[in-house]
């Protein structure tokens, strides 16, 4: 996702974490938070209790002793209120913040079972701070006038009353609402909470039992009469028993008579069985309805928390329209704002309301008068009113001379959260309809690509004749393709079913590649490239990705495959999770964390590499990655140590003499003298952050170029005119090509249908330049390279590719 269109929205970015108790949520240790706007207590709270139990104190008290805080003013709390918000108390009582602000005054409202806190009184009709449901929550008295709320640690309140009568009176009113409430919920799941569910559901349930109850008395009808004729069936049985016939006549009587008395009872049995099963529907159709009822409140309250976020973020944006405006695009300016951004993050809580920091230079908007313009004065070397064609022929000219080294800058745009986001929640990424404002101009199929960034690691890795050291080549080569993703939070394209792209670098660095989407539900990508250097790499990912709401998960399916022709050493390995963080609110980062398994299937060589997810209170460098590279035997034989962004070294392992007579592991400080450093990240190129962060490659890889296959995703005209910056063109453009797809599919699917219906034999949609087939190897169904890609190209004849944009 487009990190421009989201980071004006102001929460607790990376810079908030550094802050005890910062962010909306609550601080990532046991506690939990507050609600939102409110530091949670979990951070401080536990600060203040750890240094509470090494002092012999009794918790947040003495933590804020131990931190020099004042104790909070006495006569701060207010009494019951039945007033006429019906509730059964409110008042005033000092809620734990965080370790620097101490405890704050907040306004508490316990009604129905449920405790809501405020900053103010006012704040009542617009926005509440947090709820706890008492239900499930134990209620814990500290001192005379310290007591807890928490319901098992998903939330956690510390609480202090102005005086001790008064923390009596909120302990006393808690407890008799958390009894009020727990018989309640157990009347609720007896009855099955008909209040909870709506008439329309009221109805539809009371009808289906209706039906159900009336087929159970038909099926009782059915069972009388199989019952009384089965009595008279039986009684003309027994007269036939009783008249003089031969011996075989009563023996066959006699075998009719018992199959009619199974029959009625096995009748017998069925009615029960359905009685039972409309008893049954009957219990827990209501808890149904009622879990049914709860996921909706549930999705409801999220929409109403996103709307009022993205009310936030506009009515942030028109404050800042008033203010003054900082110059756009200056590189200068731009960095200084960022730093004054987090410094002020660092400092403070997010307690205060007037504390509102932004990213300024890039949530400026342009005039709504504008329309779609590049930013700065020399973007790009056409002018804005050039055609498409033109600029083509422009770039093709351009191509031809050198690789280019820069694409129109990325301009700003304001983007309406909500009416994009309230949709997504709990939906797959690849499944929800983005507008080009989250993407870069970049399909997955080129970004698949750019995990050749670094392809003469595995150049020299051909030329290492001890396998081990080949296997650190490799490792370097599996972290670098993870170094283009640091500042990369915008999303790709999704590419069309049949989509394609190709990378010819044979002349320039000896390797060509080719990717193809070959599959759509779920989006699956196959990818093969080979060098004259002596290796072939070759990949499908499949990528499976859920946005949770305060971060996007996204998780790579499918093996990587490298080979060497000298050797014939086969690698494989697999790629780790990758996390969008503050996809709501704050500014945009991503982690990759994870473990990936190198083996070599020739050797039995092995190599773990271990990407250490972020955290604050971790002591270790961010970003972390170590690795061990061991023979068949589990021999260590080199340690890898680096960051997935930055760089990667390499450190040869000797045994040593232990204390014992026994080998240890040489320690890292004495293996410095074999230090060699494996891989290091290019820089990126000027005005980088102007350009979607590409690096070098990234800009050259949506080059227009002749004689590619129709369905290159260089030829994609949504793509081409977001990267022109006609993004409104782009949006237009990209629902006609998802609709051309929906119908193709739709065609696909209708064809099958019908083959099923007539008998016939259907083959179903098959890529055109991979086979799906056993991997011999790793013996996963895999797409493999069948060939003929580039001998089509030296002839031109695309007659075979399909029409798709």
């Amino acid at each position: 996702m487009a990190a421009t269109e989201l980071r004006g929205v102001v929460g607790p970015g990376p810079a908030a974490i550094a802050a005890p108790g910062g962010g909306g949520t609550g601080p990532p240790m046991v506690g939990g938070g507050g609600g939102r706007g409110d530091s949670g207590p979990g951070s401080g709270a536990a600060l203040g209790t750890v240094a509470a139990a090494a002092a012999g104190g009794p918790g947040p008290g003495a933590g804020e002793r131990l931190a020099g805080l004042a104790p909070p003013p006495a006569g701060g709390s207010g009494g019951s209120g039945a007033g006429g918000s019906g509730s059964a108390r409110e008042g005033w009582l000092f809620k734990w913040t965080n370790y620097i602000k101490g405890y704050q005054r907040r306004w508490f409202v316990l009604s129905n079972g449920l405790l809501s806190y405020y900053r103010s009184k006012a704040e009542m009709r617009h926005t509440c701070r947090g709820t706890i449901n008492l239900a499930t929550a134990n209620i814990t008295v500290e001192d005379s006038c310290n007591f807890i709320i928490s319901n098992g640690g998903a939330q956690t309140y510390h609480l202090k009353a102005s005086s001790e009568v008064e923390r009596q009176r909120w302990v006393t009113a808690l407890e008799l609402a958390k009894a009020k409430a727990v018989k309640m919920l157990a009347e609720s799941d007896e009855s099955g909470d008909e209040e909870s569910v709506s008439q329309t559901d009221k109805t539809e349930l009371q009808n289906t039992l209706r039906t159900l109850s009336s087929k159970v008395e038909d099926l009782s009808t059915c069972n009388d009469l199989i019952a009384k004729h089965g009595t008279a069936l039986q009684r003309s049985l027994s007269e036939l028993e009783s008249l003089r016939l031969p011996a075989e006549s009563n023996e066959k009587i006699k075998q009719v008579n018992e199959r009619a008395t199974l029959f009625r009872i096995t009748s017998n049995a069925m009615i029960n069985a359905c009685r039972d099963f409309l008893m049954l529907a009957q219990t827990h159709s209501k808890k149904w309805q009622k879990s049914l009822q709860y996921e909706r409140d549930q999705r409801i309250r999220l929409e109403e928390t996103l709307e009022q976020l993205a009310k936030q973020h506009n009515h942030l944006e028109r404050a800042f329209r008033g203010a003054t405006v900082l110059p756009a695009n200056t590189p200068g300016s731009a960095g200084s704002g960022k730093d004054q951004c987090c410094s002020g993050k660092g400092d403070m809580s997010d307690e205060d309301e007037e504390n509102e920091f932004f990213d300024a230079p890039e949530i400026i908007t342009m005039p709504e008068n504008s329309g779609h313009k590049r930013t700065g004065s020399n973007i790009s070397g056409a002018s804005s009113d050039i055609s498409l064609d033109e600029q083509y022929k422009h770039q093709l000219e351009e191509t031809k001379k050198e690789k280019r080294t820069r694409i129109p800058y990325k301009p700003n745009y304001s983007l309406n959260l909500w009416s994009i986001m309230k949709n997504c929640i709990g939906k797959e990424l690849s499944k929800i309809p983005m507008p080009v404002n989250f993407n870069e101009p970049l399909s997955m199929l080129q970004r698949l690509t750019e995990d050749l960034e670094y392809h003469e690691l595995l150049d020299r890795a051909a030329k290492c004749e001890n396998s081990l050291e080949q296997l650190c080549y490799v490792a370097a080569f599996t972290v670098s393709s993870y170094s283009t993703t640091v500042f990369r939070t915008s999303k790709p394209f999704n590419p069309l079913l049949g989509e394609t792209f190709e990378l010819d670098r044979l002349e320039e660095n000896g390797y060509r590649s080719l990717c193809e989407q070959v599959s759509h539900h779920p989006p699956a990508a196959a990818h093969h490239a080979e060098s004259k250097n002596g290796w072939t790499l070759r990949q499908e990912i499949k990528i499976t990705s859920k946005f949770r709401g305060k971060y996007l998960s996204i998780m790579p399916l499918g093996s990587i495959h490298c080979i060497f022709h000298a050797t014939g050493h086969h690698y494989t390995w697999k790629k780790v999770t990758t996390t969008v963080h503050n996809i709501i609110v704050g500014k945009l980062w991503i982690d990759q964390s994870g473990e990936i398994d190198i083996v070599n299937h020739k050797t039995g060589d092995k190599c773990n590499l271990k990407f250490a997810p972020y955290s604050y209170f971790s002591r270790d460098v961010a970003r972390k990655v170590t690795g061990e590279v061991t023979d068949p035997s589990g021999k260590v034989h080199f340690a890898l140590l680096g960051t997935w962004d930055e760089k990667m070294d390499c450190f040869k392992v000797q045994p040593v003499i232990g204390e014992n007579g026994g080998d240890a592991r040489q320690r890292g400080h004495e293996a410095e003298e074999s230090r060699v450093m494996l891989w290091k990240r290019n820089p990126l190129p000027k005005n980088a952050e102007n350009m979607y962060y590409f690096s070098e490659l990234a800009l050259t890889l949506n080059a227009w170029e002749s004689g590619t296959a129709p369905t290159d995703s260089r030829l994609r005209p949504d793509q081409r005119l977001m990267e022109n910056g006609r993004w409104d063109e782009a949006n237009a453009e990209k629902q006609r090509l998802e609709e051309k797809q929906r119908l193709s599919r739709k065609k696909r699917e209708a064809e099958a249908m019908k083959a099923t219906e007539d008998g016939t034999p259907y083959d179903p949609y098959k890529a055109l330049w991979f086979e799906r087939k056993k991997d011999p190897v790793t013996k996963e169904l895999t797409h493999i390279y069948r060939g003929g890609y580039w001998e089509c190209k030296e002839k031109q004849d695309w007659t075979s590719c399909p029409d798709i944009f």
